[in-house]
């Protein structure tokens, strides 16, 4: 595989559009599709949105937070966020602008702040995720309110409170693992979880590992899930670079069998080849090593020059 074909997924995913590599495997081709970043705004700087904002960008969302107080939107206070918007509501969600495929937590210091936010969010792009922070009494008089003030019905329902996922959470951090968890749950609603064809599962964006196979041009070799069967520790999709000092980028699941597609793309190296190497996980060996997972992986490895 070229370098470039990884440049332009890259100036795709960059310019906010979906991309996608096509892959050649002795006569099939095989589709790795690659979604956007998705962007989480939250609105409201408090003990909630410090957690929340550190494990939402470990899964992947560019983290936005906004308050009006500003020792509590400083950088300082976010340093896993891509930015922070010290303004009331209204402007920070205007200076924002929400897309269709945004999500949006509302976690303000209280309802009147919930309200004003509410109001600015309800009439424009309705965001993929809606939660509003707040008990099932005092969330459902602020709706019924809103509802009287003339706002759609069927977007007011749309909005997920008491937000996150009911895990009897108490405090702000096991709060914040409720509404990662509900972020996670609305992100993989409808996803396959097998290959449709030869569209592979997974289309998670990994930038370190793409810009680094669209932009450093040291040797290098791909390894790329193509297929799974069994119970296997990665998805279709899933891929990782291997350096000419055998360090990998990426992950295709880890363990003995990410070490075998590893070997197996560092003698690729400066050859300009590619071959399809099947990793299996259900024979003895496996079993000595202690791999329970018992499936196999068809794994595609090419030079990248």
């Amino acid at each position: 595989m070229k370098r470039q074909d990884f440049q332009t997924v890259l100036d795709r995913l960059r310019s906010g559009e979906t991309a996608e590599l096509t892959v050649e495997a002795e006569g099939t081709s095989y589709l790795r599709a690659f979604r956007p970043g998705e962007r989480l705004l939250l609105l409201g700087g408090g003990h909630i949105a410090q957690p929340l904002c550190g494990l939402a960008a470990k899964l992947g969302f560019s983290v936005f937070v906004a308050d009006d107080r500003p020792e509590f939107s400083s950088a300082s206070r976010f340093p896993e966020a891509k930015g922070t918007f010290c303004a009331d509501f209204p402007t920070a969600i205007h200076t924002f602008g929400v897309r269709e495929r945004d999500y949006v937590a509302v976690i303000t210091r209280g309802h009147r702040c919930d309200a004003q936010c509410l109001r600015t969010l309800l009439p424009g792009t309705m965001p993929k995720y809606l939660g509003m922070i707040g008990s099932r009494r005092r969330t459902a008089a602020l709706l019924a309110l809103l509802k009287d003030e003339g706002f759609d019905p069927a977007r007011l329902a749309a909005i997920r409170t008491p937000i996150g996922l009911p895990i009897g959470a108490l405090t702000p951090q096991e709060i914040a693992v409720s509404i990662a968890a509900e972020l996670i749950f609305v992100r993989r609603a409808g996803a396959p979880r097998y290959g449709e064809g030869q569209r592979l599962v997974n289309e998670d964006v990994d930038l370190k590992t793409l810009t680094y196979l669209a932009e450093d041009s040291s040797p290098k070799a791909l390894a790329l899930v193509l297929e799974t069967s069994g119970s296997t520790p990665a998805k279709s999709g899933s891929l990782m670079a291997v350096d000419a000092a055998l360090r990998i980028t990426g992950t295709i699941g880890g363990g003995c069998g990410e070490n075998a597609a590893a070997q197996a793309a560092f003698r690729l190296i400066g050859t300009g080849e590619s071959r399809l190497l099947t990793v299996r996980m259900d024979h003895d060996v496996a079993a000595d090593e202690g791999m329970v997972c018992g499936g196999n992986m068809l794994v595609f490895l090419s030079d990248i020059t």
